[in-house]
């Protein structure tokens, strides 16, 4: 009877660890998640302040306000690469929380535990790299040209 025991209670302790393995995981997607939906809202903000700006200097106003049009696409463009560069940093934890074994899961979310990463994994989270990325320069980039030439076209 208490062999048998045994086997239960080890079976139940095999069972928490693989459930604490689980959690610790969906606790990193989780943060995957909220830094590409924080992405994807800074694109829409993006549009939405570079259309006003765009739209206030339009009516009339002083033409020099399509000037503004610039602050926020930099600004939103260095905040999405911020958010771009913290996903790639978590998807790489969490590649790296795969490999782990059961027992070395303790729950730490802190991203120095990731470290060394290898060089194209440096790379690849880089700011600059970010900042460069198709997802980013196919956004960003068009809406700054569009803003350049209604400058122009304006003056």
């Amino acid at each position: 009877m208490s062999e048998l025991y045994f086997e239960y209670e080890k079976d139940m302790e095999f069972g928490s660890i693989m459930e604490n393995r689980i959690k610790y995981l969906e606790m990193i997607e989780s943060v995957i998640q909220r830094m590409a939906n924080n992405c994807f809202q800074l694109k829409g903000w993006a549009i939405t302040l570079v259309t006003l700006v765009g739209a206030l200097a339009a009516q009339g106003t002083d033409k020099r306000f399509i000037l503004l049009a610039f602050i926020p696409i930099i600004a939103f463009w260095g905040l999405d690469s911020y958010y771009l560069q913290l996903e790639r940093k978590y998807r790489i934890f969490y590649s790296i929380i795969l490999k782990r074994k059961t027992s070395e899961i303790d729950f730490n979310m802190d991203l120095k535990a990731m470290y060394p990463l290898n060089d194209a994994q440096k790379q690849r989270v880089g700011l600059i790299a970010c900042i460069l990325s198709k997802s980013e320069i196919l956004f960003y980039l068009p809406i700054m040209v569009a803003v350049i030439a209604i400058t122009i076209v304006i003056f």
